[in-house]
């Protein structure tokens, strides 16, 4: 009879505790992006001057904010120290937008490059492998994962299942769940989520910009080398330099 009674009552706990999971379909999410500008910034004389003047990371609050399949992520405002910062280090990333809609395929971005370009094309299919290493972000229980984008640039995310669009910061998706952190080593960023909100989210800022004209991730890519074919210098140490800049640049662009 005891063994009838607990049985009930772990089956009635089971369920419980099943339905009382919560799956969100729509929130907006804040992250906390970390750029290590120390690292970034070239190594040549001048350069290694301004180094002094800056502090060692950039620190910008960027709002990913999703309803159903559909996501739109965008800078919102920088840290007091990152205030620091010259405009002219900043523009950038301060107009950048992504838009996502993961029932098409379609990824529709406006890209800082020196002058702003409208990009839209399909998201890349990337090839994540999971891992058994979990975290917990902002309140979520997250795994690990990681893939490589650009043939040899490692991205390392934790996501989460309760979020359920597979999406993440910049153009960055395709696990089952949404991405709360993340760190890409060679761009010597990370990315955490800080908060989520779930209520009063304003679906209608999700929409893909608005151009006269768009253009796909080949045009970018093939504008950004065609830019920087003339960054070189004789002397090897400063060219090996040059090159990682050359390289960092274009994985901005295209991330």
């Amino acid at each position: 009879m005891k063994s009838k009674i607990l049985l009930a009552a772990l089956s009635i706990f089971l369920f419980s505790a099943l339905h009382a999971q919560v799956f969100i379909s729509k929130a907006k999410i804040e992250y906390e992006v970390k750029t290590n500008i120390q690292k970034t910034i070239p190594n040549f004389f001048f350069a290694n001057m301004l180094k002094d003047q800056l502090p060692q990371f950039k620190t910008g609050y960027y709002d990913y904010t999703f309803a159903g399949n559909k996501s739109v992520y965008k800078f919102d405002h920088w840290s007091d120290e990152s205030r620091k910062i010259p405009d002219w280090f900043k523009r950038e990333d301060e107009d950048n937008i992504w838009y996502c809609d993961f029932s098409t395929g379609i990824l529709n971005m406006q890209k800082n490059v020196g002058s702003q370009v409208n990009i839209q094309d399909s998201l890349q299919n990337l090839q994540w492998r999971i891992t058994n290493d979990t975290r917990v972000i902002a309140g979520f229980n997250c795994r690990k994962a990681f893939t490589i984008i650009f043939d040899s640039v490692y991205v390392f995310a934790f996501y989460t299942d309760e979020i359920m669009i597979s999406g993440g910061p910049c153009s960055i998706h395709g696990l089952p769940g949404m991405i709360l952190g993340m760190t890409v080593p060679r761009l010597y960023s990370s990315w955490i989520a800080t908060k989520v909100t779930v209520n009063d989210v304003d679906a209608a800022i999700i929409k893909p910009v608005k151009a006269r004209k768009t253009y796909d991730t080949k045009f970018l890519e093939s504008a950004i080398k065609d830019n920087t074919k003339d960054w070189y210098s004789d002397d090897a140490t400063e060219n090996a330099e040059i090159q990682k800049q050359k390289a960092i640049t274009l994985w901005l662009a295209l991330l």
